[in-house]
């Protein structure tokens, strides 16, 4: 067992010493479930991206995984937020990103009240999370399944609010890009991040009023960028806003204040606990 610890810190240490854009290329560990729920009859296709020290920790008892899960947007795929899993991952999440949608679904609502033609879509997407949950559970059971991030682009936006709602529990952040039908959770429970493109509207009463958002902490944060942009598929610019405004988010709401070091010539970004 101790000397299980000490080759485990001992990996610690040297990936400690890697830059962060290092830690974001090869200190990374990417897989892919092919999972299948039995009860739905439906394969649910989950990206895993962790930080290879932080598993091992977890592994060794000495601490454990946060989780993100990341919800996808309506034909993008589950694998085209990398922006995202690498920069979660990096900060030592686990960082799960399910495929909500198949080529036998039925085609997204675009008639009536579109909250309420396309309910069926959110809560396969919840009953999806929860499957995946549950099988991270048996793969990666020394991660905090009881306090995730959710995170999710237009449809998955709303999908990623509607489980908050449905399991505020379980949920304590909420970042949305660009979400149009589900309402803003107005409890004050979760902390919300939301990005809002330059070209799509939310429907009436998504988005709170600004007084209100002021009052409940929630931020809104609007880009110069199309509604498409918020992908892997949307330019470098856009992503980099998204990636710095993401890590703000977290910093202030775990804790934490990010720095940038210099060893030895390398730029390495590292977080310290905000001053009592």
């Amino acid at each position: 067992m101790w000397k299980r610890i000490i080759l485990v810190v001992f990996v610690i240490g040297l990936l400690g010493g890697a830059p962060y854009a290092a830690i974001s290329k090869w200190a990374i560990r990417h897989d892919t479930l092919d999972l299948f729920d039995a009860t739905r009859n439906r394969p649910v296709t989950v990206d895993i991206a962790v930080r290879r020290d932080a598993e091992l920790r977890a592994n060794a008892g000495l601490d454990k995984l946060k989780v993100a899960i990341i919800n996808h947007g309506y034909t993008v795929k589950s694998s085209e937020y990398s922006f995202l899993a690498n920069v979660l991952a990096a900060r030592g999440y686990l960082v799960a990103s399910i495929q909500h949608d198949l080529p036998t679904d039925p085609p997204l609502s675009q008639k009536g009240e579109l909250y309420v033609g396309r309910m069926p879509m959110y809560e396969r997407g919840v009953a999806n999370i929860m499957f995946a949950i549950g099988q991270l559970k048996e793969i990666e059971p020394n991660a905090d399944y009881d306090h995730l991030v959710m995170l999710g682009h237009s449809n998955g936006g709303d999908i990623s609010m509607f489980f908050a709602g449905r399991h505020p529990n379980m949920v304590t952040k909420v970042v949305t890009l660009d979400n149009l039908r589900v309402p803003f959770l107005m409890n004050g429970r979760q902390k919300i991040l939301s990005f809002r493109s330059n070209d799509w509207k939310p429907d009436d009463g998504v988005v709170p009023s600004a007084e209100q958002c002021k009052h409940l902490g929630i931020d809104v944060e609007k880009l110069d960028a199309q509604h498409t942009e918020m992908s892997d598929r949307g330019p470098e610019t856009v992503k980099e806003k998204i990636v710095a405004k993401l890590k703000d988010f977290l910093n202030a709401n775990e804790g934490f204040v990010s720095k940038v070091a210099d060893r030895g010539g390398r730029r390495q970004e590292m977080y310290e606990p905000l001053s009592p």
